[in-house]
């Protein structure tokens, strides 16, 4: 049995490189950025008004003039006006381009118009007020947006100013999700006495769409021949396969002989934490695959698997605190830790990293986490009554003190 810690530098070191692809910029929403983004042209690409108003020479009014003939009108998407004569005025408009022969804007406001004659009504006024230089923001080929950044919708804006229909972006992992077990039946059917409905493949479909990942769901009976000729066929057309379940003890527990019997490279099984233990992590590496049917593969590069235990909090929370920090790793992005502070006082005596649900609250600034109370890693209606865990480090130590900083895995925004 491995810390936490080993278990997340093992993980790290096994990350895969998915690709790029290009695609429409407007499908681009979550995923990760592999190209830097280029000011296709200055920004703004001229002398942007920013105020209704008119637009004068600052020179006539700094000499004394207050009165302007109106000459025309710069509407915003117009072709650039000249006044003819700097002493008269335009009226301009929010996102025209400045006229020629002009600096400066004042707003309709401190303006009064009168039979084509615009009076300046207040004393003071400052030289290129209420216009937006050419450039100031950003000049041609200036980055915008870095390389690996996640796009959003703030993103998405930057990127269609410049003329990008399509983007390149990371490639996401094709990811098989895998459940057995013989008590799990499916989501519309009655179990019997002894059975209950499978959620935990669909709890790993929903944390994987978090991250925009597609991803195929498959249940296998628990006969070791079949899980073996399904799981060798997996290897060879998945980058990942998500395994919840039989990796334990029990007798049909079968998961490590399979990856075993097909030359999937354990790295480790068991980590020293609560919950999620049983732990199993392996890479299949290409031509270890089926070796006798190699030239059948679909794909060239190396599997992941992630086979977790099949308790609901087990599977949850080792999803989130290893799939996740893989992924970000594969992709190029990092993720912001964030950190709780202990709101009551608590008592944990195995010395094993614990995974605590709490509620998590705000309060002036401060992230305040409350335990919550559950009954061991099979409560799965617990999950809903919190929004995280904190991660408690293995220590000798028993009590943990309100007000200690504890880093938070948060599942709930």
């Amino acid at each position: 049995m491995i810390s936490v810690k080993k278990a997340k530098e093992i993980i790290q070191q096994n990350t895969l490189d998915f690709g790029t692809e290009n695609i429409p910029f407007m499908e681009s929403v979550g995923r990760i950025l592999k190209e830097d983004i280029l000011a296709d042209r200055d920004f703004p690409p001229f002398n942007r008004v920013a105020m209704d108003g008119i637009a004068i020479n600052y020179l006539h009014f700094e000499n004394g003039k207050r009165s302007f003939k109106i000459k025309g009108i710069q509407p915003a998407g117009s072709a650039q006006l000249t006044i003819q004569y700097p002493e008269n005025c335009i009226e301009v408009m929010t996102g025209a381009v400045l006229p020629n022969n002009c600096d400066t804007v004042i707003r309709y406001e401190d303006v009064s118009i009168k039979n084509g004659i615009a009076t300046i009504t207040i004393d003071t006024i400052n030289t290129h007020q209420n216009v937006h230089p050419k450039g100031k923001d950003k000049l041609q080929n200036d980055v915008l947006i870095d390389k690996n950044t996640l796009i959003s919708a703030a993103e998405i804006g930057v990127i269609a100013t410049v003329g990008k229909s399509t983007v390149k972006v990371a490639k996401q992992p094709k990811v098989m999700i895998i459940s057995t077990g013989d008590e799990l039946v499916d989501v519309n059917e009655n179990p019997l006495d002894y059975q209950i409905r499978k959620s935990n493949v669909y709890t790993l479909v929903s944390l994987l769409k978090e991250l925009y990942i597609p991803s195929e769901i498959v249940h296998i009976t628990d006969s070791k021949s079949i899980l073996k000729e399904k799981i060798s066929n997996y290897l060879q057309e998945y980058d990942v396969l998500l395994c919840s379940g039989a990796v334990s003890k029990g007798k049909f527990d079968f998961l490590p002989e399979v990856f075993a019997e097909l030359g999937v490279n354990k790295l480790f099984h068991k980590v020293a934490q609560r919950p999620g233990k049983p732990f199993w992590f392996g890479i299949a590496e290409a031509l270890n695959i089926n070796e006798q049917d190699v030239y059948k593969s679909v794909k060239n590069n190396n599997t992941i698997v992630f086979a977790f235990p099949g308790n609901p909090i087990s599977t949850f929370v080792n999803c989130l605190v290893y799939f996740y920090d893989w992924y970000y790793k594969s992709i190029g992005n990092k993720e912001d830790k964030q950190f709780a502070v202990l709101s009551e006082n608590i008592i944990f005596k195995p010395n094993l990293t614990y995974f605590l649900q709490v509620k998590l609250e705000n309060v002036n600034g401060q992230i305040l986490a409350t335990p919550i109370k559950a009954n061991g890693s099979g409560d799965l209606a617990s999950l809903v009554n919190a929004d995280g865990f904190i991660e408690i480090p293995a220590t000798e130590q028993i009590d943990f003190k309100k007000g200690t900083i504890f880093p938070v895995i948060r599942y709930k925004k």
